[in-house]
């Protein structure tokens, strides 16, 4: 009867074709027609072939009726001379063939009720004047994508109709049937039926009305939505137009100001080859010259007259002579080996593994673990492991170590305001390794530690410790054989908002040198993950930093820029400058987070014209050519599979022996979770939280018992001292740190008190806890 390969109608098709069986007399009866429904019209051929030269009959259905007789036939008539009595070859192709012919008729009706009154629905409507008739082409775009709705809310307004009419004949055979007065079995399926028929008609007109307020509304409202579409796009031509027209003033004010910056030096040098000079790098101004942000610029750096270039070093400021030589041997020195102990070069390095196991795809609904917790602090919250990485937070601060060759050519400087660059540079690349890490490292328990023994490779030890859990803090002690220490507690306080985390880290960290003994101090910005429910996860960060040189009083003040759609800068962009203590710039710091860092040598600067509506004058800097201080280094090859982990980071989960039996290493669960074996990281994981939680209670009972003792005795002696009432209200203690006053910040924090790595040397771990 009807091709096996027919395509199924559906309310948005166009075309149906298929083989239906077609009345034709009384001697011939019922003969096979290949039947073509497409644009409202219903058309005949007596073979596939015959369509492209012959029709034997055409039905507009604008004006057709559709009548159905029994289980397989149906008629089509014009109401006229034209009647077609069609027979498919089951109820189920009959039905199909109505479905497509009810909604080809009220397409054509539509169709034709438009072509009567076009133009009334759509007014033309005045569009400022663009290049290229843009106007008049996205207005066109937007009338038609506004029949294109309009179209498919028809669409939907005659399948509900559909619903309908089939829904009450269904209920009116059942009806029947059930009249019959079965019994047994059948009467039993029969009322089943029905109720389940009765339960279909309701849940079809509960949408039925739904789509009929959804259509009311989309009707009454279509008109109101097209003006505010147009007027959306008028004013972004607008503001388009403006924004040139500013761009181009901006452009000319820049020019202006260098030719006077130049006529300036130039006047003030009475040099006239200087000044011919001057004018010949004018050429390169473009290149060279950069912005700060869009937003709240602070300052304008631009490259300094050529006549700095000619100076003497005994010229500027007695420290040039200091910089080209050092700088040089710092940029091309491989500090790949301590120097003073040549003998090492002899021992063979241990070879570090370069792939871990490749991260499964599991799938999570995130948004049933994250409505709950909306408000809450993010390390107060049980979460799968689907969401970590096979890393713990102390491993994650040993990563801030991935850039230590900074700190080894901070350590060679003679001057402090150059070691300060090197020492910005640090705290900015600890960032870079975050760009792609969306997942959230594990918690470490308490009295967890890790560490970082690269002091054949590198010349460090690295040592962290939790040292707190709520708040949760980690203290971080690094010492360095070339001539610098690092340590920093740092406790992170992090809310979810629903569609964004900000991750807040609270804490300083230290930077000491032997050298000059320098003592640097600076905190971490606040570091936001965006698209948290809906959209693919991205971090950015923002904030202030200020690196500040107890010894000395130098600061660098380096801005995070924050991300914004509407600026033209480059995404991810720091800017900075490092003064002395008297405020005068002597650098200019420039670059992303996540790419590269450079500096500048600032020569002369000036306070420039006014910034907006704030008032606010920004500094203008001369500056000498910028050279590259740090610039990140490539991700393994596969990263994209392996967490997006660095060189580093790959290595940080290996085993080792020899470690404490508190280390990250021997995590049973985070283990697992490397290994891919994710359900049983989850396992493992609530079994050590729960016993966290065990420990924790059975400690909090014993400061309980030592208060009451402790108050018990003051009962006793009455003149014993107050401060014991809370002396041991929390008798936790760490490992390796000790809590003490820090005497450069006045914080409380945890210092390293020595031990770890001769309790290491001698493999003698019984006093560890079990934690694990």
């Amino acid at each position: 009867m009807s091709e096996p390969k027919t395509p199924t109608p559906s309310p948005a098709g166009d075309t149906y074709k298929g083989w239906v069986f077609k009345w034709t007399n009384y001697i011939k009866g019922y003969q096979r027609r290949w039947f073509v429904l497409s644009n409202g019209l219903l058309s005949y051929y007596r073979t596939q072939a015959e369509m492209g030269h012959t029709c034997r009959g055409t039905i507009n259905l604008a004006t057709a009726t559709i009548t159905v007789d029994d289980a397989c036939n149906f008629v089509i008539s014009n109401g006229g001379t034209q009647t077609y009595h069609l027979k498919a070859s089951c109820e189920v192709e009959r039905q199909r063939w109505i479905t497509a012919l009810e909604l080809a008729k009220a397409k054509a009706a539509r169709m034709q009720a438009e072509s009567d009154d076009s133009g009334d629905d759509f007014p033309p409507t005045s569009a400022p004047t663009v290049p290229g008739q843009g106007g008049a082409s996205q207005n066109s775009e937007v009338q038609s994508a506004l029949r294109t709705l309009g179209s498919k809310v028809e669409d939907l307004s005659t399948c509900n109709d559909l619903i309908s009419k089939h829904g009450t004949a269904l209920q009116r055979s059942l009806s029947e049937l059930d009249s019959l007065r079965l019994t047994g079995e059948a009467g039993d399926k029969i009322r089943q039926v029905t109720e389940r028929a009765t339960l279909f008609r309701i849940t079809s007109n509960a949408m039925i009305n739904a789509c009929r307020d959804f259509l009311a509304l989309a009707q009454a409202h279509s008109k109101r939505w097209q003006k505010a579409l147009q007027a959306e796009r008028d004013q972004r031509v607008r503001l388009e137009e403006t924004l040139e027209q500013l761009a181009k003033q901006h452009n000319h004010l820049e020019r202006a100001f260098r030719g006077a910056a130049q006529a300036n030096a130039t006047a003030d040098n009475k040099s006239t080859a200087g000044s011919r000079k001057g004018e010949a790098s004018d050429e390169d101004d473009d290149n060279e010259f950069f912005d700060a942000m869009e937003e709240a610029p602070e300052f304008i750096t631009v490259p300094a007259d050529p006549q700095f270039h000619k100076r003497s070093s005994s010229n500027i400021s007695g420290f040039n002579s200091e910089i080209c030589p050092d700088d040089q041997s710092l940029n091309d020195e491989p500090l790949a080996m301590n120097q003073e102990s040549p003998s090492q070069e002899l021992v063979p390095l241990k070879k570090r593994r370069t792939r871990i196991p490749d991260k499964p795809n599991y799938s999570l609904n995130l948004w049933s673990i994250m409505k709950n917790c909306i408000g809450k602090e993010l390390s107060k919250i049980p979460m799968p492991v689907n969401f970590n990485e096979p890393i713990s937070m102390l491993q994650r601060l040993s990563e801030d170590l991935e850039y230590h060759e900074l700190l080894d050519k901070a350590a060679k400087c003679h001057n402090s305001l150059e070691q300060l660059c090197y020492v910005a540079a640090f705290s900015v690349s600890s960032y870079s390794t975050t760009v792609y890490r969306t997942g959230k490292p594990f918690n470490p328990l308490l009295g967890e530690t890790y560490e970082l023994d690269r002091l054949r490779e590198s010349g460090y030890r690295s040592l962290c410790e939790q040292v707190s859990h709520h708040p949760p803090a980690a203290a971080h002690h690094v010492i360095s054989d070339r001539g610098w220490t690092l340590r920093q507690e740092i406790t992170v306080a992090s809310k979810f908002r629903g569609k964004y985390l900000s991750i807040m880290p609270l804490g300083t960290i230290h930077a000491i040198f032997e050298k000059g003994e320098h003592h640097y101090t600076w905190k971490k910005v606040t570091t936001t993950v965006h698209n948290i429910i809906v959209g693919k996860l991205w971090i950015d960060q923002s904030g202030e930093i200020d690196v500040v040189n107890h010894t000395t009083g130098d600061r660098c003040h380096l801005k995070f820029a924050p991300y914004s759609y509407f600026s033209r800068d480059v995404a991810r962009k720091v800017t900075g400058v490092v003064m002395d203590k008297t405020g005068k710039a002597h650098y200019v710091l420039s670059g992303t987070w996540d790419e590269k860092m450079e500096f500048s040598r600032v020569m002369q600067s000036s306070r420039g014209g006014e910034n907006g509506t704030e008032g606010k004058q920004k500094t203008v800097y001369q500056t000498l050519k910028a050279r590259e201080v740090w610039r990140r280094n490539p991700l393994p090859d596969g990263a994209e599979t392996m967490y997006y982990f660095t060189a580093l980071a790959l290595t940080l989960n290996e085993t080792e022996e020899g470690v404490s039996p508190t280390d990250s290493r021997r995590r049973p669960d985070q283990r697992l979770m490397e290994d891919g074996r994710w359900d049983e990281a989850n396992a493992e994981k609530q079994r050590l939280e729960e016993k966290q939680r065990s420990v924790r209670r059975e400690r909090e009972r014993e400061a309980a018992s030592q208060r009451t003792s402790s108050q018990s005795e003051e009962a006793v002696d009455e003149d014993s001292d107050l401060s014991l009432k809370s002396a041991h209200h929390d008798n936790y203690e760490a490992r390796w740190f000790s809590k003490c006053e820090d005497q450069i910040t006045g914080e409380q924090v945890h210092l390293y008190k020595g031990g770890y790595w001769e309790t290491k040397d001698r493999g003698n771990w019984e006093d560890c806890p079990d934690i694990f």
